[in-house]
């Protein structure tokens, strides 16, 4: 069975035999029938955030694009975007098409990661606006509800993305991720709109892992969540906010890393454990925060905007934010983040504020701004 969207054609796949197996790790690995529950300091919490602010809309049931004529994919089948020969073009390349710049999220890691001089990166300046905790422990899942936008980005190279990552291993080659969020990426999706995706890497970004399902690794057991979809509504100006909560966790069963998305506890999928190497004993860094590609159009700083395109200081309603941060520990008690780096890379073009109240935002951080400005030349 196929669907046509506006996010392309979309087909419904029989969850055993989804693309995902054909990678190497994967041709013996069992499909878990029954998720696993969320872990239950995290449901409690969830159910908690149910019965909070009413100027926070967290989006459900019609939150993908593809939703909007009604159309499902059947029970037992799980909806795979299909790749086009337009899709590959964009990228360039086969590689690039599947996966980020290795630069992209290495200068976002440089603290916990050593490249070797004799490296070849293709290097893209990236800028970032995050909140970073290695808290010497191993973690097992982190969490946080994302406010959703639609930032304006000024060509098809450059992105804006704001996500959880969760990452080990002080080398390259070592470097373990897994990444989820939303992001606007011209290039890799054909348009302009905001889209939920995933990433993984086993390698530091070098020949492994790539976004969505565009090549083998994360497996789909949902069926009516698509991962690379378009996702609706975004939030207004001094208007209703929407938010996409997110949930990184690790099965301490099976190994696997698990997403979980929105307060009904959607399990989207997972990432095999068998795909990772350090990764296996645990996360020992979760990141947060907002990324963008800056190619310097015209000599200048790029205008390509991070969150909603303001800066921290304006607040709730203007600038875009990350709240209610969460650890999970390999007990599965939930902790607040420590150990914590803010990673900046210009204020003047986009910033942080990490703030902590006791309501429904608790530790959390507005972030983002314009990009280029008279103090952002």
């Amino acid at each position: 069975m196929s669907i046509e969207s506006p996010d392309g054609i979309i087909d419904c796949v029989d969850k055993w035999k989804q693309p995902t197996f054909d990678h190497p790790l994967l041709k013996n690995h069992k499909l878990q029938l029954v998720p696993p529950e969320i872990p239950r300091a995290w449901k409690t919490k969830l159910d908690k955030m149910k019965q909070g602010d009413t100027n926070i809309s967290s989006v459900a049931s019609s939150w993908q694009v593809w939703h909007q004529n009604g159309t499902r994919c059947p029970q037992g089948t799980v909806p795979i975007l299909r790749v086009t020969e337009e899709d590959v073009l964009r990228a360039g390349s086969v590689h690039d098409f599947q996966r980020k710049p290795q630069k992209a999220a290495l200068a976002a890691l440089n603290a916990t990661v050593s490249v070797s001089p004799t490296d070849t990166v293709h290097v893209l300046p990236h800028e970032y606006a995050t909140m970073k905790s290695t808290p010497g422990f191993p973690l097992y899942g982190a969490a946080a509800a994302i406010n959703v936008w639609n930032p304006h980005v000024d060509n098809e190279a450059e992105m804006s993305i704001s996500q959880i990552w969760l990452s080990a291993g002080s080398e390259q080659s070592t470097h373990n991720t897994i990444e989820a969020g939303w992001m606007v990426y011209p290039r890799l999706f054909g348009d302009s709109n905001t889209h939920f995706f995933v990433y993984w890497t086993a390698d530091g970004y070098q020949s492994t892992g790539c976004y969505n399902l565009r090549c083998p690794g994360f497996v789909q057991v949902d069926e009516n969540i698509i991962v690379g979809s378009s996702i609706v509504p975004y939030s207004t100006i001094s208007g209703q906010q929407t938010e996409a909560i997110i949930h990184l966790w690790k099965d301490r069963g099976t190994g696997d890393w698990w997403l979980v998305y929105g307060p009904d506890n959607i399990k989207v999928g997972f990432w095999p454990a068998s795909l990772f190497t350090t990764l296996r004993e645990g996360a020992t860094t979760a990141q947060w925060g907002g990324e963008v590609t800056n190619t310097k159009p015209n000599g200048a700083h790029t205008p390509t905007q991070m969150g909603s395109g303001h800066f921290a200081e304006e607040g709730f309603g203007k600038a875009s934010y990350f709240r209610d941060l969460t650890m999970l520990e390999s007990n599965y008690a939930i902790s607040l983040p420590t150990e914590i780096f803010i990673d900046v890379t210009d204020a003047n073009c986009y910033n942080l504020d990490l703030r902590f109240t006791l309501d429904l935002m608790g530790l959390h951080f507005f972030y983002g701004g314009p990009g280029l400005n008279d103090n952002c030349p």
